[in-house]
């Protein structure tokens, strides 16, 4: 997982390269729909959940998560004319997946499948495939392949006519590699002082709320702890009630934006109830609010996410060692997850 992480800015500039000229082929298919539906599981979704937030607030369509169920439990039905299915896997071999996808399609969909696996079934069933340039990731905790999602679900993003500059999105790998090469007292330092604890909430919302997820599953599948990922609106209607002295608070922001004045509110917040704080991200203001804060550079917020979730997978990393698990092999997970 280490050696993976350490991988993903060349990862991303090669995913970059590859997919970027593919703009123009989902700008076609966006012509054709006027609404986006994400098929996706575990960091798959987490990644869909930045597709959605970034479509809506920069392309003007709406997006939604799709519930695969429907497709493989229920067997329903729905007029999907006009809508643009878009399914994430890391290894495009996820069979409720790739079902649920050709059950959008058969709805009256059109499709884009983004996965690391070429020529894998869910290539093979997309009307355009944007397949990532991760190479082989062995950890079982996805890095690599997630970064690089996000980096297609941006390109997704431009071809379907956000008002962005891909020259900006070119940078992000840059902008990795100056996280990677910070110094990792921050770091280290709330290493350890999760050690012991059993619980964390990890909180973001609008772009950085993706990476709440991840983080928190982060956490939960290799350090297995009781890691909850919710948006801060979420967080303050009732589960702000289990964060103590016991129960960490990770927060999660963009340097700036318009969901960063509510991350430092809820910094100030948990640090007066006696509870930990702990940033990643948000610049000055929120390093202010926080007992320990992990710096980003500056990059614009919708790219944010993307560079985000490293600090919050070098804490897992080292968070598992240090508590003696391997976190390239978490116990009972596989590479692959197969659901019906």
């Amino acid at each position: 997982m280490r050696s993976e992480i350490v991988q993903q800015p060349e990862a991303l500039r090669t995913t970059l390269d590859a997919l970027l000229p593919m703009a123009a082929e989902v700008e076609r298919l966006g012509r054709e729909t006027r609404q986006v539906l994400f098929i996706a599981r575990g960091s798959s979704d987490n990644a869909a959940v930045y597709g959605s937030y970034l479509l809506q607030a920069h392309g003007g369509r709406l997006a939604t998560l799709a519930s695969p169920s429907i497709a493989t439990t229920y067997n329903a039905k729905i007029d999907l004319s006009g809508v643009l299915a878009v399914a994430i896997s890391q290894s495009g071999r996820t069979e409720e997946i790739v079902d649920t996808m050709s059950w959008a399609a058969e709805c009256g969909a059109r499709t884009v499948g983004i996965t690391n696996g070429q020529g894998s079934p869910l290539t093979e069933v997309a009307d355009v495939a944007l397949v990532t340039r991760a190479g082989d990731e062995l950890a079982v905790p996805a890095t690599k392949t997630y970064t690089t999602q996000l980096a297609a679900l941006a390109v997704l993003a431009l071809g379907l006519g956000a008002d962005l500059d891909p020259g900006l999105l070119r940078s992000v790998p840059d902008t990795i590699d100056e996280v990677l090469a910070q110094p990792t007292d921050q770091l280290d330092a709330i290493v350890e002082r999760l050690v012991g604890v059993q619980g964390a909430v990890i909180s973001g919302r609008g772009m950085a709320f993706s990476t709440a997820l991840e983080s928190a599953l982060k956490l939960k599948e290799a350090c297995y702890l009781h890691a909850m990922g919710l948006s801060y609106a979420d967080l303050l209607h009732g589960p702000i009630a289990v964060v103590d002295r016991d129960t960490p608070a990770i927060l999660v922001a963009a340097n700036s934006g318009p969901t960063l004045p509510g991350t430092v509110a809820l910094a100030e917040r948990v640090v007066s109830a006696g509870a930990p704080a702990y940033g990643i991200g948000g610049g000055t203001s929120l390093a202010g609010a926080c007992d320990l804060s992990v710096p980003m550079p500056e990059v614009p917020e919708w790219l944010a996410p993307i560079s985000l979730i490293v600090p919050a997978q070098q804490i897992t990393e080292r968070l598992a060692r240090r508590l003696g698990y391997n976190p390239d092999a978490p116990r009972g997970l596989g590479k692959v997850t197969q659901t019906s």
